[in-house]
């Protein structure tokens, strides 16, 4: 256990250049406060005990703003940085080496049963404000930019962004957003291009009567 502990705290230095010693890291960082309350939550929850679980998670959550629901497994060296309005729900669970910022939510969408929160793979990177929404997988090395709505698979060594939120990177290579459909699925975008389309043919409709109409009066002017 004490290993385990000395590894959480390494952690913060490896990922937070504010660090500046041991003392100051266990006293005042949150989201290691978050993480070690989620320990005893978990094992609680594990044994049965789901209200004393409960009961812990939401002092965690009162002291520190992170609300990690006991039954979501976490891996090694999670690194929760600043983490006010951090969501970590039931079903969840996040491999090693994962780094989550402020306001994240790694939540279901609606009342279904059995597994309704995302995997995390390792070495996963979620930025602020990020909601990940869903059953399904962020491979590994995966990077999730601020405020993006995840609500589908994440290849591994993927970076994703925007609102829905799709892949801009993999493997290194950037991803020709405005071809390649199959992996940037993007219905409002589609919806809203076809409008543009059809407002500019409406627009030339309109321009194409407007000279016609034109003409007409000349005509009848030449003739009088």
């Amino acid at each position: 256990m004490w290993e385990q502990l000395k590894e959480d705290i390494q952690v913060v230095f490896e990922r937070d250049p504010a660090a500046r010693s041991k003392l100051e890291v266990v006293l005042t960082y949150s989201g290691l406060h978050a993480i070690w309350a989620h320990r005893v939550a978990h094992k609680l929850f594990k044994a049965g005990w789901f209200t004393s679980a409960r009961i812990v998670s939401q002092v965690a959550k009162f002291f520190t703003g992170i609300e990690i629901h006991p039954g979501a497994t976490i891996g090694k060296r999670l690194f929760i940085d600043h983490g006010m309005g951090v969501v970590i729900g039931e079903t969840c669970e996040i491999g090693d080496d994962v780094t989550i910022f402020q306001g994240v939510t790694l939540g279901g969408t609606g009342k279904e049963k059995g597994k309704r929160h995302p995997t995390v793979g390792n070495n996963v990177i979620i930025a602020t404000g990020a909601k990940v929404l869903g059953s399904f997988k962020i491979g590994d090395n995966a990077k999730i930019g601020a405020g993006a709505i995840v609500l589908q698979e994440v290849p591994p060594n993927s970076t994703v962004v925007g609102i829905k939120g799709r892949v801009v990177i993999q493997d290194g290579k950037r991803v020709k957003c405005d071809l390649d459909h199959a992996n940037v699925p993007d219905p409002v975008a589609d919806i809203l291009r076809d409008l543009q389309r059809e407002v500019n043919q409406l627009r030339q409709e309109v321009q194409e009567l407007r000279a016609t109409r034109e003409e007409q009066k000349q005509n009848e002017h030449s003739i009088v």
